[in-house]
């Protein structure tokens, strides 16, 4: 089977380095794909906001599966589209999306379906809001309700900081209009987690479990990112905890989208804050995270060709995940700068040295080939990911091969991880 894979990131090289595994396929190609992806098989420069060329590409070369790895081509409907031509495509439809499209969609969805989550209020314009801000007393969390690339969320701990994050929002713009709309949210306290879990309308399967670290600094501090790094399992989650988070929140929010006529499809993941009564959503995204993506990959046996064309097909209680036990670490080397403004094009070395570690991979992000040199393309350049027989392991492998690897400006954190330590 030839199979296309949409997006250019981290995710994108993971998957489709896990999927060029598989004695399924015949021909992986991706679009538009980087550097690391165009080892694995052809890349296609189509514009993938534009449905009827990846429709088109799609016919002509014979493409039995569409994997859509990125949110905005999920949220724009390529899904949709790909179907009608009667192509297989993984991902959810253009309304199921809106779990992550939408905040203000999700958030009454979960409060609709009784899904525990922070309370929250939306508003349309930046008075409203202010003078609501006002009133509180405790720190709060001002969300874009649109799609800002992971970033369009404020953590703030007094009332005056979440004035002026929605300024910057509603205002200025500063993610355009994603910013249209706003969510204010009561903060949460407690650890976090990402639960990924594969959903073909009907059955859930939960993927191994993995912790993301947002922030751009040591500690969790500093703007969020995309995210600077993850590994799994994160150990925190126990099988009494899994069930509740099973039980209280991943059947309710499918029941719900199925309710509400727009029946899920793909990987559904849920961020959580474990507070003292017990797990809360902080957010829906409906595709693989980045980086999460990359360790889950680096430990799963089974064939991903076939578990997904099981999801495309409602079929997904056929499929029984095969797990590697050993724990994986994914360390982000950035662009110095990133997630504000940084320089492009610099030349990146050292990658083959940290390949030739065993067990370790490095997926690319932010690159691209010029002059037949590797360089620099955006703020998330590289994800090192290795396996050990712990995390300890695991870790001290990762950073021992991201030490390899070198450009000018590089950045990434060194605490990946410690909080499984801990």
């Amino acid at each position: 089977m030839n199979v296309l894979i949409i997006g250019s990131g981290g995710r994108e090289h993971a998957i489709a380095w896990k999927l060029s595994q598989s004695k399924k396929l015949t021909k992986l190609y991706s679009a538009p794909g980087n550097p690391g992806m165009a080892k694995l098989g052809p890349t296609a420069a189509i514009d993938i906001s534009d449905h009827d060329a990846v429709v088109k590409f799609a016919v002509d070369k014979n493409i039995g599966l569409v994997v859509v790895g990125p949110e905005d081509p999920l949220a724009a409907g390529l899904v949709d589209s790909l179907e009608a031509a009667g192509i297989k495509a993984f991902g959810p439809s253009k309304d199921a999306a809106r779990l992550e499209a939408d905040k203000d969609f999700s958030k009454k969805m979960m409060r609709a379906n009784s899904i525990p989550t922070a309370e929250f209020h939306t508003f349309e314009n930046f008075e409203d809001a202010k003078d609501y801000i006002a009133t509180r007393d405790a720190g709060l969390v001002v969300k874009a309700s649109g799609l800002a690339k992971g970033k369009g969320v404020y953590v703030c701990d007094e009332p005056s900081e979440a004035i002026n994050a929605a300024e910057e929002i509603m205002e200025n713009k500063i993610f355009g209009d994603a910013g249209s709309k706003i969510v204010v949210e009561e903060k949460l306290s407690g650890p976090e987690v990402s639960i990924l879990a594969l959903v073909d309308g009907r059955n859930i399967y939960v993927l191994e479990t993995s912790q993301d670290h947002k922030p751009i600094g040591e500690g969790d501090t500093g703007p969020n990112t995309g995210g600077m790094g993850a590994y799994s399992p994160a150990d925190i989650v126990d099988e009494k905890l899994m069930d509740r988070i099973i039980g209280e929140i991943l059947v309710p929010t499918v029941n719900g989208m199925n309710m509400a006529g727009a029946p899920f499809r793909g990987v559904l993941y849920a961020g959580l804050m474990l507070t003292k009564v017990g797990p809360k959503v902080l957010e829906y995204n409906v595709r693989m995270g980045d980086p999460e993506t990359q360790p889950i990959l680096m430990r799963l046996k089974t064939d991903l060709l076939e578990v997904m064309l099981a999801v495309c097909e409602g079929r997904l209680e056929d499929v029984n995940l095969q797990w590697d036990k050993r724990p994986a670490v994914c360390v982000v080397i950035s662009s110095g700068g990133y997630p504000g403004e940084y320089e492009k094009g610099k030349k990146i070395t050292g990658i083959s040295r940290a390949e030739a570690m065993e067990d370790v991979k490095v997926f690319q992000a932010g690159t691209k080939i010029q002059d037949g040199e590797l360089l620099t393309a955006g703020g998330r350049v590289l994800g090192v990911t290795a396996l050990g027989e712990n995390i300890e392991a695991a870790r001290e492998k990762a950073y021992a091969a991201a030490g390899q690897i070198d450009f000018e400006g590089a950045y990434f954190r060194t605490d990946i991880a410690m909080k499984a330590l801990k």
